[in-house]
Formats: structure tokens, sequence, C-alpha cells
């Protein structure tokens, strides 16, 4: 058993002009920023959590490809149904940097104002895997012409909520995109120690439909199958997983020590096949990037990053919000706990 697998832009940034596909210089700039930016704002968060002023954080370092070449590939009305790494999704698909941080800072707040379309994060592994099939059956039943895509890492190829939703869609043929991200561990958990498959991909074989594998640090590449697995959907081919090889190379969140279970030269080795950097060398080779654009560049996100956290750092949350939202009608003991929770800080500021 077997599944395909797709590279076209190896670590050197060498194209494989076969397989390269068509695409503008203001479209690959912008793969470049977005990719660029979600790297700068995964630093940033990670430093903010170091100085206390934020919580427990999963960085997105060295898997920005995989999320920025899927997120390019969707449309606005596509449904988004990301875990907690998906932040090169988010902001490719327009959601401000002030409230990815206002999340992570710890208010839920910011999960009232994202853009239609686009779920919160899901920190249960693979739960999010049956809302994203449940969406994509409705939109079915509702002969909608869109998909939807569902995130999820390695681990989570192991849990029975994975195999619900990939057996669900096989059998009624849902316009789902399984996107997973094998970064290599789970948290602590090498891949090989997971599961006895050769791939994830070929799970999906079990389940009647398509899986492909690709070079996860390719942007390219997962742009390019990501695009052929949405189109199919939207015109009734049914599902298709897609298993993003790349590689995790932070810490699982900022409440892991990842030397305690991973070798110093695997990750220099990974970082070898950086896919910032390989982007970064094709556009050169292709005469529409230099050292000056760069310094521009890093200079405007800077401002864009600080002026994000200014704002999330100067956002009050309302404390009320915690309770509301688990119940269309919320339940007495909950509406007691919110009414002393309120009066607790009401007798405070009093004093």
């Amino acid at each position: 058993m077997s599944v395909d697998w797709l590279s076209i832009l190896d670590a050197q940034g060498n194209v494989d002009e076969s397989l390269e596909p068509e695409m503008d210089t203001e479209t690959l700039v912008k793969f470049y920023r977005t990719m660029v930016l979600t790297r700068m704002y995964d630093d940033k968060a990670l430093k903010l959590q170091r100085q206390g002023r934020m919580l427990t954080f999963g960085s997105s370092l060295g898997q920005e490809a995989t999320a920025v070449g899927s997120a390019f590939a969707m449309k606005p009305d596509d449904w988004f149904f990301p875990a907690f790494r998906e932040h090169g999704v988010q902001i490719a698909r327009g959601i401000p940097l002030s409230l990815l941080y206002i999340y992570w800072m710890g208010s839920e707040d910011a999960n009232l104002k994202l853009p239609q379309k686009n779920f919160p994060v899901a920190i249960p592994v693979s739960t999010q895997v049956l809302h994203a099939v449940g969406a994509a059956w409705a939109a079915k039943l509702k002969k909608q012409n869109i998909a939807s895509v569902v995130y999820f890492g390695d681990g989570a190829t192991s849990e029975g909520d994975f195999h619900e939703g990939m057996n669900f869609a096989g059998v009624f043929r849902t316009p789902t995109v399984f996107i997973c991200q094998n970064n290599q561990y789970a948290i602590s958990l090498p891949r090989e120690k997971q599961t006895a498959s050769k791939t994830l991909a070929q799970k999906a074989l079990a389940y009647g439909f398509e899986g492909i594998q690709v070079d996860g640090n390719d942007i390219l590449a997962v742009y390019s199958a990501s695009l052929a697995a949405l189109e199919k959907a939207r015109s009734g081919g049914g599902p298709t997983m897609i298993e993003c090889f790349t590689y995790r190379m932070g810490p699982h969140t900022t409440s892991d020590d990842p030397t305690k279970y991973r070798q110093a030269a695997e990750v220099e080795e990974w970082k070898k096949k950086d896919p910032i950097k390989r982007l970064r060398i094709y556009l050169e080779k292709k005469g529409i990037w230099d050292q000056g654009r760069e310094d521009a560049m890093i200079k405007e996100i800077s401002g864009e990053i600080e002026k994000a956290v200014e704002e999330a750092e100067s956002y009050k949350p309302e404390v009320g919000n915690m309770f509301k939202y688990v119940y269309a009608q919320m339940p007495p003991h909950l509406k007691e706990q919110m009414d002393e929770l309120e009066g607790f800080i009401s007798k405070k500021k009093r004093e």
C-alpha cells in the first residue's frame, strides 16, 4: 500500500519546473510575507509568555509552509477548523493579530469577533475533525459550493474522533479536506512509536478516499495539493487527506522541554530544510526579492506586531463572558457562580 508524494521546491530553492504552479509575483510575495509575519508573530508570543504577559502557547516554528500554503488555496466561504498551531492559517485568512494575542492572553472574547467560517481553536485532540465533517455534510445537503478544511497533528490520527470523522466523510462523500501537520512528534512521542502505518496519508485509503503525502516545508507543494483537493471537494469529488511532512522546530508548547526527548543534531538537520529560507532563495533566483525589500518588510511587520500587542494588552475582557456561551440558556448553577464572581469583583473595587 502506498500513496503519492509531492515535492516541487527543494531545500536549496530549486524548483521542479514540470510541477511549478503558475503564480504571479504579487502572490508569491504575499506567500513569503505571510510566512515571515507568522514566524515573527510566533516569536513575539513566545517572548510575551516568558515575560509572564501571555499564557501557555503552542509555537508553529518550522511549520509555516503547511499553514500558509493550504490557507491561500482556500476561499473565504470555505469552513476552517483549526487545532492550536494554525496561526499561519488564521493570519492568512485575515484574523487580526490583536485577536490572536487576546486569545492566547487568556480571553476567549477573541472568539466572539472571529470572521464567519473561522472556527475557534480546538485544544482537545481531534474533536474538531467531527465538527468539520458535520459542517461539510451540511454544506452538501444544502448544495452549497464550498468545502470544509480541518487541521490536526500526527498524534490526532490515533484518536477515535479522527477515525469516526474519516469514516463518515468516506461513506457520505463529504467535501472535507483533512490536513495533517505531521511534525514528527505527538508532544514527546516520536511518530514511529505512535503508529505502525508507513505513512499517515494511507489511512485515508482504508476509508475509501484519496490520501497524499507532501513535503510540508515546500509551500508550492502544499498549495498545489490543497488547491486540487479543494476543487475536487467543491465539485462533488469527495474528501481528501493531505499529510504534510514537516517538523516542529520549537517545543510542543511553552510548558514543554524538547531537549528531554530529541537530539540537537536532529533539529539542526531540519533547520536546513527551513520553509521560509527556501522560498526566499526561490524568490531571489526569480529576481523578485533582495535584501532591501527584506529589510523594509521586517521593519513594517515589526511595527504591525507591536501595535497588535499594544491593542491586546489594553483590552479589558468582560468577566461574564466565561459563563455565557456553553448553553443557549444559562443554567441556574452557572448564573449563581457568575453572580458570586461579579459580586466579589465589585466588592474588591470598593475596598
